[in-house]
């Protein structure tokens, strides 16, 4: 009932694959349910009150930056996702660079 036709073929088309399941997976939902509670627990409840639709919007967006890209995650490590996504590339950039034969 949540998946429609054209966002089906949307991701088919640009070659995306499509992280929905089965009816009555649970697995497909504890990852977004997860990050709306952080949604929540970090920047909705920590306000009294919001002055506005646009005002949540704007905090949700540097919300969402801040959560890609200067957040600590304790799955990687601790560290921000743009640190491990830089040292991953220089790690395969490395392992790539030895296994070449001159």
């Amino acid at each position: 009932q949540y998946t429609s036709l054209a966002f089906t073929e949307a991701l088919i088309e640009s070659g995306i694959a499509g992280s929905i399941g089965t009816v009555g997976d649970a697995l497909d939902n504890a990852l977004m349910e997860s990050t709306i509670g952080l949604y929540k627990t970090e920047l909705i409840d920590r306000r009294s009150s919001w002055t506005g639709r646009a005002e949540v919007e704007r905090e949700t967006v540097e919300w969402v930056r801040w959560f890609n890209a200067d957040r600590l995650h304790s799955s990687i490590g601790y560290q921000t996702p743009i640190d491990y996504e830089t040292r991953y590339r220089e790690q395969r950039t490395t392992a790539t660079s030895s296994l070449e034969v001159p």
